[in-house]
């Protein structure tokens, strides 16, 4: 009873929520007026059945990327990085995969990690050239300028994100979108907020060349940088599914601007069906990240609530990682019982944390690393914690469901290492076969829409 209250509440709210948003879009619809075709419009007026639609929609996050801070050897490359500068007077132009569409849009930029302000002098969106990822063209007519409470500027204080305003722009599920940002002043400082893990390629160009429709000549690296998520005004029936991971969910392995991670394919073979069409899969993953300490980006437990719970639309949760921790401790009996230990504590507490919001949580088995180099330890002490952690996320009830990545990827025949065909050759990370894989394993049944059952979260 306890929870169908705590529900109904929630609801309250959100209705609350959606009336607001929706007359910001129809304001901002008004400030923009019409501009040209293929993706960008000005909204006619709404029939009455056309309102009622728009006040059942809600904001779903279609895409993001876990922030972090930028190691120096993925810093922008000069001139675009001098001392305690950054991106002065330059234009960066980045595309981004999106995993369920809207007519409505909004973006997200994050100086989490930054030392000094981010100041942006002005943003604007369009549909790449041919609709390809890591293009440095943009479809002629489709650029649109964003605003920040009505400005073309906005300033993300140090350790904080800033939400644009909503803007009429039509994006198809499946389809990459173009975001370019001109920075007059630059980032005062060499601590700033990037994803590395791109696997797509962005663009940097001196001077602003927001409205340009190709930055010929541009140089090019496969990083994002400040950008941290895409958000649709969408139907009632989208949500959204986080990917809490590491390396192998970040995509190592997988083919620079193909979008062939595992949850990319996972996200299409959703969209082909009509009851898991208005899933979206966000990828909150990073390399070398870890669930107990920091690594490369903060523990996966001090970053659920940015980076699970803080998303627009999430009813899901599905968790992939530990192998790092595994593979970073020590490779002695007493310190991979600790880890093991710590990593199903740990596991546990994500998943009463995400309970508590009403979201569920499925839990993936890790996959072998036999033969790598530095993870594989000759006396097996890692891979014995790695089986431990394994059996408690299958038997002990605590996830909603399980999916077994280590029975899909191991070798039959060896199964302390990867199966040769899905191996990228580090005996640790996948290839793109071995990722569609690791997709199909995941039951499209888990993200179909269904109401909590009663007492959902008490323990």
């Amino acid at each position: 009873m306890e929870g169908t209250q705590s529900m109904a509440r929630k609801f309250s709210i959100a209705g609350l929520t959606l009336t607001v948003a929706l007359a910001a879009t129809v304001a901002t619809a008004s400030a923009v007026g019409a501009v040209g075709t293929e993706g960008a419009h000005k909204a006619p007026g709404l029939s009455v059945d056309a309102k009622s639609q728009q006040l059942n929609n809600h904001w779903v996050n279609t895409w993001t990327s876990m922030p972090q801070l930028t190691e120096p050897s993925n810093m922008p490359p000069a001139p675009f990085t001098q001392d305690n500068l950054v991106l002065a007077d330059s234009t960066l132009r980045q595309t981004v995969h999106m995993a369920v569409g809207g007519r409505q849009m909004r973006l997200r930029f994050s100086n989490a990690f930054g030392g000094a302000a981010l100041p942006i002098t002005a943003v604007s969106v369009a549909l790449p050239a041919g609709g390809r990822a890591g293009d440095s063209a943009i479809q002629s007519g489709t650029s649109r300028k964003v605003t920040f409470h009505g400005r073309s500027s906005a300033v993300v204080p140090v350790g904080s994100e800033i939400v644009s305003d909503p803007l009429d722009f039509k994006l198809e599920p499946g389809s990459n979108l173009s975001v370019t940002t001109y920075l007059a002043e630059g980032q005062a400082s060499n601590s700033i907020t990037s994803h590395p893990g791109s696997r797509t390629t962005s663009f940097m160009q001196a001077g602003n060349h927001v409205e340009d429709t190709d930055l010929a000549g541009a140089a090019s690296t496969a990083h994002w940088y400040f950008l941290s998520g895409v958000e649709v005004w969408s139907r009632s029936t989208a949500a959204a599914a986080v990917m809490l991971g590491d390396s192998l969910t970040d995509g190592r392995g997988s083919i620079t601007n193909m979008n062939n991670r595992w949850p990319d394919q996972l996200q299409d073979r959703l969209r082909s069906h009509r009851d898991t069409a208005d899933t979206a899969i966000l990828n909150q993953a990073a390399g070398g990240n870890r669930v107990l300490n920091d690594g490369l980006g903060p523990n996966a437990l001090s970053r659920v609530d940015r980076d699970v719970l803080s998303q627009s639309g999430v009813e899901w949760l599905l968790v992939f990682e530990g192998v790092n921790d595994i593979g970073t401790a020590d490779a002695s009996e007493a310190a991979q019982k600790q880890v093991a230990d710590d990593l199903i504590a740990a596991y546990d507490q994500i998943i009463v944390r995400a309970h508590t919001h009403g979201i569920r949580v499925y839990g993936a088995t890790l996959t072998p690393f036999g033969g790598n180099t530095p993870y594989d330890d000759p006396d097996g002490y890692r891979e014995q914690a790695r089986q431990t952690v394994n059996k408690w996320i299958r038997t002990s009830g605590r996830f909603d469901s399980v999916i077994d990545f280590d029975h899909v990827a191991r070798d039959p025949q060896k199964p302390g290492q990867l199966l040769p065909t899905y191996d990228d050759g580090d005996h640790l990370h996948l290839n793109p076969t071995g990722y569609k894989a690791l997709a199909d394993a995941v039951p499209s049944r888990l993200f179909r829409q269904e109401p909590l059952p009663q007492g959902f979260g008490f323990n």
